[in-house]
């Protein structure tokens, strides 16, 4: 362990150094304009793979193509944020859909006996419990939810509205924690049918869209990133699928195939090849192999566009 002992560093001064490292500065004013609103800290993550050696930027790198890198990965972000959105209200739907028609019961996530308390990294997770508790939140706060609202001034009884709303106010962490603590294998098994995938490959999916949504709200990096949460291997697809080479599951474009993959057997509409295809042409300089995609050897990119899924 040490003290440290870096000083604040002034916009001209940061760009200075980075000078000093190799880095070319071609149009000095526009770098200094985007230390200003990135961040120098922000932008030495995407450093790395410029930099055979710590501190020393490869020959011919400048800071367009830093920024052009940074603007790819922001890009990406919110192409993936907006897959997420989709997925996410497609799987509310069909936690909602099929447990109200199988129980028959508008207000089936008011029954405890529907669901079953398990361990999580040590600590033990009650699904009833932490849904109960939302739901009595968002109907005692005083800026609440206009259909919460509408609910409270019409009915009286039951004291809950039903589940197609009480699910609308749970994120996708809540909801993945809510469908893992099914009691019921059979239930768990019915919603997974729906996007072609065994329980435990969806709960693993589940995981780590909840994983990846929030590395995007919280505009953190996916180009160059090592998934701490990876979602499992798919080994026996009901759809069209991937072959071995892009199986790299702790790489972004592994799980762009996931995206993918539920978009497709939900039949949800989005274009995300098109759009990954659009966003990997529009930075011609930018090496995505950082994503995940597989090369020959020789830093050719593999035909993505021609595997199963994609085609």
């Amino acid at each position: 362990m040490k003290t440290y002992e870096k000083k604040p560093l002034t916009f001209d001064e940061q760009l200075l150094l980075i000078s000093k490292r190799g880095l070319i500065i071609e149009d000095h004013e526009k770098a200094i304009n985007s230390l200003k609103h990135i961040s120098y800290y922000r932008l030495s993550a995407f450093y790395v793979p410029y930099q055979k050696l710590k501190d020393t930027f490869n020959t011919g790198t400048t800071f367009e193509i830093i920024l052009e890198t940074y603007s790819f990965d922001r890009d990406l972000r919110i192409l993936i944020f907006d897959c997420i959105e989709r997925i996410e209200i497609a799987i509310r739907t069909q936690i909602i859909y099929t447990l109200s028609i199988k129980y028959e019961n508008s207000h089936w996530q008011d029954d405890s006996n529907i669901f079953k308390r398990y361990k999580s990294k040590n600590r033990v997770i009650d699904p009833h419990y932490e849904l109960q508790k939302i739901i009595t939140k968002s109907s005692t706060i005083k800026n609440r939810e206009m259909f919460i609202e509408h609910y409270i001034d019409t009915y009286n009884e039951p004291i809950n509205p039903p589940s197609w709303m009480c699910l609308e106010l749970l994120t996708i962490g809540e909801l993945s924690r809510l469908f893992i603590g099914l009691k019921n294998s059979n239930d768990k098994q019915n919603i997974a049918d729906y996007f072609g995938l065994p329980t435990t490959v969806f709960i693993s999916w589940l995981h780590t869209l909840t994983y990846v949504r929030n590395i995007c709200a919280h505009h953190s990096r996916l180009w160059n990133r090592t998934y701490a949460i990876t979602p499992n291997i798919l080994q026996k697809p009901r759809f069209s699928w991937i072959g071995k080479l892009f199986e790299n599951n702790k790489r972004t474009f592994y799980f762009l195939c996931t995206i993918q993959y539920l978009l497709k057997s939900a039949n949800i509409s989005s274009q995300l090849k098109i759009k990954l295809e659009d966003l990997i042409n529009k930075y011609p300089s930018v090496s995505v192999k950082y994503i995940g995609l597989p090369t020959n050897g020789e830093d050719n990119l593999l035909d993505w566009k021609s595997e199963p899924l994609w085609n």
